[in-house]
Order: C-alpha cells, then structure tokens, then sequence
C-alpha cells in the first residue's frame, strides 16, 4: 500500500503541495530558454518542484529532451566535462554510431574522442585522446547550444549539487567557460538549451551565483516559495483519514511550527505517527514519533557539532539565543567570542559548514530546523 506520507523521494501530481506559482516562474524561464540556478537547503522540494514543472510543461503540449547527472561524486575538472559531453550526447544518440557521429560532428579538432572499445569495456561515450586544454573546454560547452540549435529542438540539462564543481582541483576551470559560453551563446541568439542548475549547500551556491562576478544576467534564481501551514495541514489531515485515523489540527499545526514547515521532515514525522497510532492519534503519540525522527538524525547532528570549534560552538548558542549583533561589545564577552575580526572568522566557517545562513540585513537563520532543536534542547538544554 502506498504511505501518503513520501519522503523517501520526489513528488508530483496530487503529493505535490504549493508552490504553484513557482513552477509557473520556472516553467516560463525554461520556456524562454533561460537558464536557471535552484539552491536551498538539502530535502526542501528542488527536485520536486523541477519534476512537477516538467510535467505541467509536458502536459501543455511543450516538447523537449532532458538530460540529468550529478557532481557529488566529481572531483576534477576533467571528470566533470566527461560526465556533461556524455550526458549531453545520449540525450540526442542511443547507438555507438550515433555517439560517433555526434562527437565527429561537434568535437572534431578538439581532444575528445568516441572510443568504440573503451564504449564496450567501460560504457565510455566520451574519452580523451589527450590532456584536455581550454578550447577542448568551450568546444564541449557549446555543445548542446549547437546540437539544440542545428535539430531544432530544445535541450533542457539538470546538474544537481552543482557546488561541488568548486571541490575539484580548479573550479574556475568549469565555471568562467560555461559563463562565457553561456554570453556567447545568447549573442547568437541560441536559446534552445537550457541549464537548470542545483545546489543543497546554500552558502556554497551563493558564493557562485550572488557574491562572485560570473552568471551575472545570465542564470536566473528561482526561489522555493514557502509552503502555506495550512495547506501542510489539510495535506497531513487527509493522509491521515484515508488510513482511517484522525489528529488535531492544532496539535498539527504546533509540529509544523517545530520544522518551520519542512515538507520532507513533517512527512517523515507524520509516517512515523501513522506507524505507531490506531484511531485517533493523542499528544504522546506525537511527542513519540518526534523522539523517534531525532534519534533517527543525531548521530549526523552530534558529528556535525564534533567538527566545531569552541569559538563556532559559541556562536551558536548566540543564534540559538536571538543574537543578531554579534559584534557587539556586550554579546563578544557573554559568548567569549574574543573580538568583532574573530566574528566575521567565525561566521564564515559555519557559513562554509552550511550550518547557518544570512540575511541581506545580516540575520543568522540556522538552516536545519530539526537541528535547531536538538542543538537547543539536547545539546545546550535550554529550558523552554
């Protein structure tokens, strides 16, 4: 029997909750042949939101070909590139001599090549006769520009957790051509393809997107709307009666509070409810299920804590108390945080950790809510 409650992969259709206008403003930056960056923190709905905007744009009669893989087992520049061309080519070719013919066609001169033997062997689609240099780079990138462009078609490439391209050995190899190829593409007026780039680690993805000069006008960012309580609710509600069980909503309404309306954790949440509960599900069957769903979670949770320094540790608890001014002088020495340059240290190494984010006004948001609340009530035993 399928759970109403999916948490273990993307959603669509009637488990897809809010957000409509967001698949609008994606679907219609996609149809314009813009390319789009999507960054939040990990299980917040990017791919749920990109999946259920490819099926409305299916569903309105628009075609296209999607190509998807992703960097988090990537390391080196060159890995990339091979990865992306490989991607690239079998969204248009499905046969050896179709693979041949597309990497003659749009790599020849440069040191890419299709091997026939390392296809068998390995599954190659794309090798390297030699060490890959700058003009091999832009030739691959310009790639799907000139395939979409040549076949009339539009191509569409998802490259998910595309922050680690700056955890290989020169991420600016990857990233001023593929900005560069992206301006040039435009002048030439091809915009048959299409880039929809995602990131998990917020701040990673702002320091390539926001705070660095590259894809400025040329990488639109589609934020994830937040999702109606309500709607959280009504959703959870409903899961709950078809299994013939019912819950206050009020007593809903305070665990969505809890995980500031995490969709992946509230539906995790509410599974382990449905699992433990006959009827109607009681205020202990809650506070249960959310003992259940932390110890799930701690050990991630108390490494994350163990990789901190005393002084990171400290400015925690400073968020975790309403600090926002942490330079002030007062704040400073309540924390033992040393001086206003140890600070700003301080704050980009948990910024770095994705442990916290700020505002355009400089406010801290610790990004995980269920950490949130184990950091405060386990690990620093505030009393509530």
């Amino acid at each position: 029997m399928d759970s109403p409650f999916v948490y273990d992969q993307y959603v669509t259709g009637k488990n897809f909750i809010g957000r409509r206008s967001d698949c609008t403003i994606l679907g219609n930056l996609i149809g314009q042949g813009e390319h789009v960056c999507v960054y939040e923190p990990p299980r917040t709905g990017k791919t749920s939101l990109i999946q259920q905007t490819l099926v409305g744009m299916r569903f309105s009669g628009k075609a296209f070909t999607i190509g998807q893989f992703s960097v988090l087992n990537i390391r080196t520049v060159q890995e990339f590139m091979l990865r992306l061309g490989s991607t690239v080519i079998q969204m248009v070719a499905s046969t050896p001599s179709e693979y041949g013919e597309v990497v003659s066609r749009y790599l020849g001169g440069t040191h890419f090549v299709f091997d026939a033997q390392a296809f068998a062997e390995r599954d190659e689609l794309l090798s390297l006769g030699w060490e890959m240099d700058a003009e091999d780079v832009t030739a691959l990138l310009l790639m799907p520009f000139r395939i979409a462009a040549d076949r009339s078609c539009r191509l569409i490439l998802i490259i998910d957790e595309f922050q680690n391209v700056t955890f290989t050995e020169d991420g600016d190899r990857i990233l001023r051509p593929m900005d560069a190829t992206m301006r040039e593409a435009r002048e030439n007026g091809l915009r048959n393809f299409s880039y929809i780039l995602c990131g998990s680690m917020v701040n990673a993805m702002k320091g390539i997107f926001e705070t660095g000069l590259l894809f400025h006008r040329q990488v639109e960012r589609v934020r994830l709307s937040p999702v109606d309580e309500r709607e959280i609710a009504d959703h959870v509600i409903k899961g709950f009666l078809s299994s013939g069980k019912v819950i206050d909503k009020d007593l809903l309404t305070g665990a969505c509070k809890l995980f500031r309306n995490h969709f992946w954790y509230i539906n995790h949440f509410a599974a382990i409810c449905d699992s433990m509960s006959k009827g109607y599900i009681m205020e202990p069957v809650l506070v249960d299920a959310l003992a259940h769903l932390v110890s799930v979670h701690e050990p991630r949770f108390r490494s994350m804590m163990n990789d901190l320094t005393t002084h990171q540790v400290n400015l925690l608890r400073a968020t975790v108390d309403g600090v926002t001014r942490f330079s002030a002088s007062e704040v400073i020495r309540k924390y033992k945080l040393n001086s206003s340059a140890n600070v700003k240290r301080v704050k980009d190494a948990l910024m770095k950790k994705e442990i916290l984010v700020f505002d355009a006004e400089d406010r801290p948001t610790v990004i995980d809510p269920l950490f949130e609340y184990w950091v405060r009530k386990f690990y620093f035993e505030v009393k509530e």
